[in-house]
């Protein structure tokens, strides 16, 4: 296999390979973020707050039916890092044929459930009756094109494994160009496009993720020198059964983030269209805010998994330290501006007076969780690196259904705080979070959880 971009984290300074190997990942989750919200600024600002709020509340649907699959492409990471840094390019390859087949199915099967369940989903999340019929129209053609999404992000996965964080973002910086001309052309029918309102945003976005991963499939292939072999007979039982065995606790982690996500946007929805519009923005802004200490998360995950892989934990206490000291400090940086120019913000999205207020309530609550959320997924970097993501789910489903859902649905029922007392549970839920990774952290258990293939792995005796 060829290493092309390809990076040794197990030698060299750990500050600079988190720096280096972030920014392009950095860059690439700011343009993903981007890429998510040019749909919610177009039909936002020219097709008002019933379309805006049409597509706010398909966005916590769709992460829900992804999460499941988007734990397998973290598992896919931690493979090949582990791989890599053990020095098994054999194994590294067929890690990769093995991901990309699992994921392409999938996703398949993803897609088509959410298509055929779509209606009765949003009837169950309290989806605001003006608003229903767009919602379901945004999301039928955004769920066709997920295999396309779930293809592009395991390539990034792998070639994050790989140590390669740059290529993915070349792939993603096309998309989120083409994504951009398309959207206003499909949503005002611009020729030869007929007109599609909130539906031509989801159409746009299918079509870019599906050139990306075009791109992305031809770059593996040429550069790693990959087979690109989608057939069932593709697949490693060992390395099927591990994928899964460490993809569906973090699978399961994000899956109880997004029904988590679904429970409070029921309680949302309750408030009316202009409160569901703007948490959607508060979450779109929101994902912003998290880049920074998401991005380290991954980076970490990476450096952790080659340096358990060769056997070097003294470098894997060295990462952990870094990555909590600069994303922390981003973070901070990230809740001052949010606390002092939250209307600024929001207006990208909507002029609407009713919106901007509501959703200055909602940043100027909810950022003050920015600090200890960072520290949290540096944590749960590290237990992912090591292939140990049972504990993560844990403590995610603990944060999350004993105190976001139920202190926020209490709290919103206090006149008053209103939709205020949601924000305040939103806001409480990653302190119990961070105390529960923290704690785990600190036993060491996660370092036991290191791969090794039977096939190609010396035993001890050797």
């Amino acid at each position: 296999m060829s290493q092309s971009r390809a990076t040794d984290f197990t030698i060299g300074s750990i500050p600079r390979h988190l720096i280096v190997f972030s920014i392009p990942m950095l860059l690439g989750n700011l343009l993903q973020t981007f890429y998510n919200t040019v749909d919610s600024i177009w039909v936002g600002r020219f097709l008002g707050p019933e379309a805006l709020a049409a597509v706010s509340v398909s966005a916590p649907i769709i992460f829900s039916l992804v999460a499941i699959v988007m734990g397998l492409t973290m598992a896919s990471t931690v493979l090949v890092a582990q791989f890599a840094g053990a020095k098994k390019p054999e194994l590294v390859e067929r890690t990769i044929a093995n991901s990309l087949v699992l994921l392409t199915l999938a996703a398949a099967l993803v897609s088509l459930i959410g298509i055929v369940f779509r209606r009765p989903i949003l009837r169950l999340v309290n989806t605001p009756a003006e608003i229903f019929d767009m919602a379901s129209d945004y999301l039928a053609i955004f769920l066709a094109g997920l295999v396309f999404m779930f293809v592009y992000n395991a390539l990034s996965a792998i070639m994050r494994g790989l140590g390669d964080s740059r290529t993915p973002l070349i792939f993603l910086a096309y998309a989120t160009i083409i994504n951009i001309v398309l959207d206003p052309l499909m949503i005002f029918g611009v020729w030869p496009f007929p007109r599609m309102g909130v539906a031509g945003a989801a159409m746009a976005t299918d079509v870019a993720q599906a050139i990306s991963a075009f791109l992305g499939l031809r770059y593996l292939h040429r550069a790693y020198k990959i087979p690109l072999d989608f057939s069932p007979r593709s697949l490693d039982p060992f390395l099927t059964r591990n994928t899964f065995k460490i993809g569906l606790p973090a699978g399961a982690q994000q899956m109880v983030v997004s029904l988590a996500g679904l429970a409070v946007s029921s309680t949302v929805n309750s408030f009316g269209k202009t409160v569901a519009a703007a948490y959607g923005v508060g979450l779109r802004l929101d994902q912003f805010a998290f880049l920074p200490a998401m991005t380290f998360s991954l980076a970490v995950s990476s450096l952790v998994g080659q340096n358990l892989g060769a056997g070097k934990e003294d470098r894997v206490r060295e990462t952990v330290r870094w990555s909590i000291t600069l994303a922390g400090g981003i973070s901070v940086l990230v809740t001052i501006i949010m606390v002092l120019v939250p209307r600024i913000l929001l207006s990208v999205f909507t002029q609407d007076q009713s919106v901007l207020e509501v959703g200055t309530s909602y940043l100027r609550t909810v950022s003050l969780s920015y600090l200890p959320l960072a520290t949290m997924f540096t944590l749960n970097g590290v237990m992912r690196g090591a292939g140990d993501t049972m504990p993560g789910m844990i403590n995610t489903m603990t944060s999350l259904w004993f105190v976001r859902v139920p202190l926020a649905r209490y709290l919103s029922t206090i006149p008053a705080l209103g939709s205020r007392g949601i924000w305040i549970g939103i806001a409480s839920s990653p302190l119990v979070g961070l105390a529960l990774s923290w704690g785990y952290y600190r036993t060491g258990r996660w370092r036991k959880k290191v791969l090794r293939h039977p096939e190609i792995t010396p035993s001890p005796t050797e």
